[in-house]
């Protein structure tokens, strides 16, 4: 059976039934990712030698866009899932490879610092040669699944090396590592992302990625491709799910003392058009980033820096067009707007930012690196 049927029955016995609650009680959607673990969707990215499915980012940007159409949450954690395991692939040891081609661990970046914040290819926090192992101190701002997910993807100063960022793997049950407090957030109330405190945490050497001090390399060439793109992913998903939601609305919705439904008011319909071009138009980008990079095309690297700043802002327009379209009934939870209205938020303000990104394009534009030389 194809992966897309399988996710499509996941989605219909699982996902969707529960999604308002999700965001009702900021419930972390455990059973959600259990199911897309034992349907074979968390390994999708794996290779078939260590039991994953082989597929590759256009797979997994379609799994993202579906789950964002339902529980933007569940698609967070599973976006952030994929990008993990984009490194792990390449540099990750085989055994937890093998577990998550057999969809038994989850996986997560934890990159994002309270120090640096946005900045994400600045890390402050430090990895220090200790006993015949390796600290790791750091506060994380931002985890997705943070205490959830089996394994973070860690980013440190480098121990001795020259470079801005050192990555590791790490457990999430390793002694010194702590959630402070749970998300309690606008949006994406489900996904669980909180700070990550390390104090002292010990990792053996072998559990650095790559080499020392090349983990910004690695973060820019493998990491921030399905990032980016999957972020887009997600944000294209929400805008199909509010504009299918928007259009049942005009449809079904009357006004009696004109014998008419909304869908037969121009306004209400002009407004509709709209969500829809905005929504087509990033969906297109979207498919044409996949496509720059699957061929290898010159302008991938500027598609890929595009399609995320690009997708989050029309996100924000189409849900933001959806609240007007559909009046005051979209302010009420059960019609499910206003739920993809918080939601579509978080990806303006997720590192890298929106106007970080736009900073980037004009960079590649100009002919400059992407990031001024970071200290060492």
């Amino acid at each position: 059976m194809d992966y897309q049927t399988v996710l499509a029955r996941v989605v219909d016995d699982v996902i969707a039934p529960d999604a308002a609650a999700v965001d009702r009680y900021g419930a972390y959607p455990r059973a959600q990712l259990d199911a897309l673990g034992q349907a074979g969707i968390l390994g999708l990215a794996s290779s078939p030698d260590v039991g994953g499915s082989g597929h590759g980012l256009d797979a997994a940007a379609y799994v993202v866009e579906e789950l964002a159409r339902h529980c933007a949450s569940t698609a967070m954690v599973v976006m952030m899932h994929f990008s993990g395991t984009a490194v792990l692939e390449a540099q990750g040891p085989r055994d937890v490879r093998e577990a998550i081609g057999a969809g038994r661990h989850l996986t997560t970046l934890a990159f994002s610092e309270a120090g640096s914040r946005s900045h994400f290819w600045a890390p402050l926090g430090t990895a220090t040669q200790q006993n015949g192992a390796v600290r790791l101190d750091a506060q994380k701002s931002w985890v997705t699944a943070a205490g959830e997910a089996d394994s973070y993807v860690w980013s440190s100063r480098p121990i001795a090396a020259t470079g801005p960022m050192t990555l590791w793997l790490v457990p999430s049950d390793k002694p010194g590592l702590r959630v402070p407090a749970p998300f309690d957030g606008l949006g994406l109330r489900g996904n669980a992302s909180s700070p990550v405190m390390a104090e002292g945490v010990e990792v053996p050497a072998s559990a650095m990625l790559g080499a020392d001090g090349a983990g910004l390399e690695i973060a820019l060439t493998v990491v921030l491709p399905w990032f980016l793109v999957l972020n887009a992913a997600a944000s294209v998903g929400l805008m199909r799910s509010v504009t299918d939601e928007a259009t049942a609305h005009l449809a079904r919705t009357e006004l009696v003392h004109l014998d008419q439904t909304l869908a037969q008011q121009p306004l209400s319909r002009a407004g509709l058009g709209r969500m829809r071009v905005t929504t087509d138009q990033a969906g297109a980008l979207l498919s044409d980033a996949l496509e720059a990079l699957a061929a290898g095309r010159e302008d991938a690297q500027l598609r890929v820096l595009e399609v995320k700043a690009a997708a989050g802002e029309a996100a924000i327009d189409v849900t933001d067009l959806a609240m007007q379209v559909c009046g005051g009934a979209a302010f009420r939870k059960e019609l499910g707007i206003e739920r993809r209205f918080r939601d579509a938020r978080a990806a303006r303000v997720m590192a890298p930012t929106t106007d970080a990104l736009n900073d980037f394009i004009g960079r590649a534009l100009c002919g400059l690196p992407l990031l001024d030389e970071v200290p060492a």
